[in-house]
Formats: C-alpha cells, structure tokens, sequence
C-alpha cells in the first residue's frame, strides 16, 4: 500500500505542533549533533508522533532506520512522508507476520550504534542472531513487555548491551501509560464499535498503570467498572478506588466489554468463553495480541465474520456472539489513533534524551537495566511546565536550610 506524501507531511506537521518539549531536543540536537556519525535503529508504532521523534533523531546526526512495532498500527501516509525525509523506514499497514519480522531484520541488518524498541522485538532479535552485534552501545524501551523482557535477559546474564528503562520513568509511566493509554484505548474502541459505555458493564484485566488509566476513562464515561488483579496490593488499591475486584471468570458473566492490559498471555481464553455474555465485546491495550486467547476463540467458534471495520464476530454453538476488536491487537493503535500528540511528546523526548545518553555513555556502563536518569525525567518535567502554564513555588531559604537539615540526619 503506497501512501500520500502531503498527507503525511500535514499528519506530522500537526503531531509537531503539539509536541512542543521535544521540539525543543530537536532544537539543541540541530545545534550541537550529539548522534552525529551514529545509526539508531528504531521499532516502534510507526504514526506521526514516532515520525516527529525520529526526525528529532535524524536533526541530531544520526542516520535513523525505522520498523513496525506492529503489523496493524502503522500510518502509510507517514511512512511515505518520512522516507521523503530521509529515513529509510520497513512498515505498511496490516502487513503479513513475515513482512514485520523482515523489517526488524532489515533495521538490525544496518548495524545499530543505539537501538530505540517498543515490546523488545528488535533487542529479542540482536540476543537470538548469529551475528557479532559487538557495536551497540545499548537500547531504551518504551513498554512494560519489553522492560519485562529486558529484566529476564539481565537475571540470566545473558544481556549483551545496557538498555535504559524509558517504560517506568515518572515523566513516561505517570503521564503515558495512565492518561494516555486510557485516553487512546477509548479512542479505539469507540471508533471501532460507536456504541455507548454508559451504563455497561466494563471489565478491565490488570490495574497497573495502563489498567488505572483505562478504569479511570470507562468510569468517567458512565461505565459499571469491574476490575481483576493477581496482584493483592493492586486488588485493593482498586477497591479503595471505587471499582468491584473479582476473578475474570466471575466478570466474565456479566461484562459488557472487556479490556486487557496485564502484558500477560491467555488472560480471557476458554473458561471464559463458555459464560460470556451474548455480545460480549472484547478489546485489548497489552503490547501483544496474546491476552485474549484467539486460538481457542477461533476453536470454540462456529462461524466467524467481519461485522465492521476493525470488530470480528464469533458465534458459539448456543447461538452466543462474541466481538473481538483489533484482531486482539493493540485497539488504541489498530483501531484508533494512538496516544495524544502531548502525552507522547513526553514520552519521545525521554526516548531521545536517553539515546543520547547512551550514545555518550554507554561503552562505559555496565550490561544491565538502567531507569532513566533523575536529571533527565526532571528535564522533560520543567520543560513540560510551560505548555501548561505551571509555575513551580519556591523554597526560601529557610526551607531549604531546614530540609538539609532532615537529609544530614539531625532536626
């Protein structure tokens, strides 16, 4: 699929103008080319706000190659904008298992200084390939997945560069993970169904960061919030916040729609299926498309159709039908938008901050998971204000006096 360059250009144009605290890295990195010479490989959601990132990048010195995150969220207007700017970039929208794979191939095949991943397919590849890998001096990651699968290279000692954990900064997991995973996954599955939440029942699996965001939204659209954890502390947070908390196969009898974002596999599969409610929706905001268990949803089925763009019927042998948005994908990527334009200018200004850290630094650190540094998330903090129209209050003197006196250990 060819896209439309002028479209493109006009998508990143407006992405650009609402992602003022990157602008201004760009601006520095056009300045002072702290990337200069250096390749960074990049495997993220290729839509217009990656584009403003990479282009940010590219401003910088570095010779930028972008891949699909995902076979379904990519922006083929973009992605004709961008190689007219000079990234070679390997994605098309809804492309086959095999193009997708062949991208993060052809990224890795251009021999990476820093790499920039999303899910950890790209870091996943360079671990499992048989070729000497010896240039890169680390990687970030945006997502909680690839955070989790960088931490399973570490423990096993096997992880072969440091990687700088973008996914559990303040400035990224406050902001894009709570407001703007809650926001986007509205977004995808309103566009998708065009149905209302007011008044249905809304299970949503996981109450992490992207859970309490998505929660948040259902509940401030009328929906009847129903929660499940595996995770006792977070079970009861949810409760204190407002939500009913009950094991998915209770839920799953009386849910309207339900939402997953646990970054784990099988989260809705058979068990569940059978007690479903006629009409139940099904949609899911993990990185992959394996928390709604397809495999046993296409086995249980007697008949599948496309009843809309975007939403697949499946009918039980009971006459029960069951709707899966996205094809179990990302639904506020492959059936929406994405995050908005000012929540991922957070986001992307760390991914940039921290490739220039690495590019700087990373020959010199050691071969672990890294978070973000203090100075950096703080950075993108009070660059951010001002957008806002935040002012900080200042300490007096006194105050400052009195808090070193607490730091030093003495009152």
């Amino acid at each position: 699929m060819t896209g439309d360059i002028a479209r493109g250009r006009l998508k990143i144009e407006w992405a650009r103008t609402h992602m003022p605290v990157l602008g201004g890295v760009r601006r520095r990195f056009e300045s002072e080319r702290p990337l200069a010479g250096l390749t960074v490989a990049a495997v993220l959601h290729v839509e217009a706000k990656t584009c403003v990132l990479a282009l940010a990048l590219k401003a910088g010195g570095a010779d930028v190659r972008l891949a699909a995150g995902n076979p379904l969220s990519t922006d083929d207007d973009v992605v004709a904008a961008v190689r007219e700017e000079g990234v070679p970039t390997w994605a098309e929208k809804g492309e086959t298992v095999a193009q997708y794979k062949a991208g993060i191939r052809a990224v890795l095949d251009a021999d990476p200084d820093v790499i920039v991943d999303d899910g950890a397919d790209l870091v996943a590849l360079v671990h499992t390939s048989l070729g000497k890998r010896g240039k890169i001096r680390g990687s970030t990651e945006e997502t909680t997945t690839g955070v989790t699968r960088l931490r399973a290279l570490e423990k096993s000692g096997k992880l072969l560069f440091p990687a700088i954990d973008v996914n559990d900064a303040e400035m990224k997991h406050l902001f894009d993970n709570r407001y703007g995973t809650g926001q986007s996954t509205m977004d995808g599955v309103l566009s998708a169904t065009n149905l209302l939440i007011a008044g249905k029942v809304c299970v949503v699996a996981g109450y992490g960061w992207c859970g309490k965001g998505v929660a948040a939204r259902l509940r401030g659209l009328g929906g009847d919030v129903v929660v499940t954890e595996i995770d006792p502390v977070r079970a009861i947070e949810a409760r204190l916040d407002g939500f009913r908390v009950m094991p998915m196969l209770d839920a799953a009898r009386e849910a309207d729609l339900i939402i997953t974002v646990t970054g784990s596999i099988d989260v809705v599969r058979a068990e569940h299926f059978r007690v479903l409610k006629d009409g139940c929706l099904l949609a899911n905001s993990g990185h992959f498309d394996v928390e709604v268990s397809k495999r046993d949803l296409e086995g249980m089925a007697v008949s599948h159709r496309t009843a809309r763009p975007s939403v697949e019927e499946y009918r039980f042998a009971d006459g029960r039908k069951t709707y899966l948005l996205a094809e179990g994908r990302l639904v506020n990527l492959a059936a929406g938008q994405g995050h908005p334009a000012e929540i991922m200018d957070l986001s992307f200004a760390l991914q940039a901050l921290s490739a220039e850290h690495l590019a700087k630094h990373g020959r010199e650190m050691e071969l672990r998971v890294y978070p973000v540094p203090v100075a950096l998330d703080r950075e993108v903090a009070r660059a951010a204000l001002e957008p806002l129209e935040v002012r900080l209050e200042e300490q007096t003197e006194e105050q400052v006096k009195y808090a070193a006196t607490w730091e030093g250990g003495t009152t």
